[in-house]
């Protein structure tokens, strides 16, 4: 494996809690109240996979990356790229991976092609090299027109290729993308898709977090949805949606506590199971023409007002909604 972690772990102090005061007493020491945001994570990544990590904000995803790329040190657990230790090798891991952040962080003082050369640089590339493999790079992420312009110059898409083409110079083993797509604008989220995909069949391993379904669906050849610090389900994306429950998942959004609903709905013929989340009732239904006007009925009968309606198929969306309750946004 080319990647892997095993019981992974990374907790962060909490914010200093105001000193406590009792009459007659003294002073309680300050306490602080601890940000667990892994426990035990175990991964395994092979070579020339496309991994991806998926989960909403908070469920650890960066800092996994973080520790993998030897930004942020584990509390405990090993993390290992190509057999080293994140923690006693970072020098040598440096040279393997390459790491895209979620915010473009280019060097805005210099030209595109500059930014390329100048990072070359801090691997040893020699010029001659770094200028053709940023010709190359380029081109193939079609900015060989802006090579002369300034960061500014560029669009939000044409930063985030720069950001991976400058990951790529020197041609590393493991790409790392953390939320690769965040702020784009649909178009420029196709054609960076269709880059990473000319980079992963070109037999780059690329772990990328989001919490995009879509994207982890067309891009990853298997992904691990997270949550809190803690490995829910991995497998393919294919496997993964077979795992969600069985029909149609339609949410109802309410006036009012959903709890008084959920007795009624479970009632309803072709329901397969019911949650509730606050004003919200989620139900899987094999045939949700049918369940839904009953669905509704049981609802106003319930004194309870339907505001909405949602329906979904099975995705990772619902696997990840019967796994926790709640949605990856």
């Amino acid at each position: 494996m080319i990647v892997e972690t095993r019981a992974l772990a990374k907790t962060y102090p909490g914010p200093r809690m105001p000193r406590r005061r009792s009459p007659g007493a003294d002073e309680a020491p300050a306490s602080h109240s601890p940000n667990v945001a892994l426990k035990g994570l175990d991964l395994e990544i092979g070579a020339g996979e496309c991994f991806g990590l998926l989960g909403p904000n908070g469920a650890g995803k960066t800092t996994t990356v973080g520790i993998l790329t030897t930004r942020v040190r584990p509390t405990s657990g090993r993390a290992s790229i190509d057999g080293l230790d994140v923690t006693v090798d970072p020098a040598k891991v440096k040279r393997r991976i390459g790491v895209v952040p979620q915010r473009p962080n280019a060097d805005r003082k210099l030209t595109v092609e500059e930014n390329l050369t100048f990072h070359a640089a801090y691997f040893g590339i020699d010029s001659a090299t770094a200028r053709a493999r940023a010709e190359t790079l380029l081109t193939t992420f079609e900015l060989a027109d802006r090579a002369r312009s300034r960061v500014d110059q560029l669009s939000g898409g044409q930063q985030q290729r720069l950001m991976i083409a400058r990951a790529l110079i020197h041609e590393p083993q493991v790409l790392f993308l953390d939320e690769p797509t965040l702020g784009l604008d649909p178009h420029a989220r196709l054609a960076l898709w269709d880059i990473l995909r000319s980079v992963h069949a070109r037999g780059t391993t690329i772990l990328l977090t989001t919490h995009y379904m879509e994207e982890a669906d067309r891009l990853c050849d298997r992904v691990a949805i997270i949550d809190r610090g803690e490995l829910l389900a991995l497998d393919t994306p294919a496997r993964l949606k077979a795992r969600a429950p069985g029909g149609t998942l339609v949410e109802l959004r309410l006036d009012g506590d959903a709890a008084e609903v959920a007795a009624a709905a479970r009632a309803v013929p072709g329901v397969i199971e019911s949650s509730v989340e606050a004003e919200t009732l989620r139900v899987y239904v094999e045939r949700p023409g049918e369940a839904l006007s009953a669905l509704v009925l049981g609802a106003e009968h319930a004194g309870r007002r339907v505001l909405d309606v949602h329906l979904a198929a099975p995705s990772l969306e619902t696997l990840f909604l019967s796994l926790t309750g709640r949605k990856l946004a």
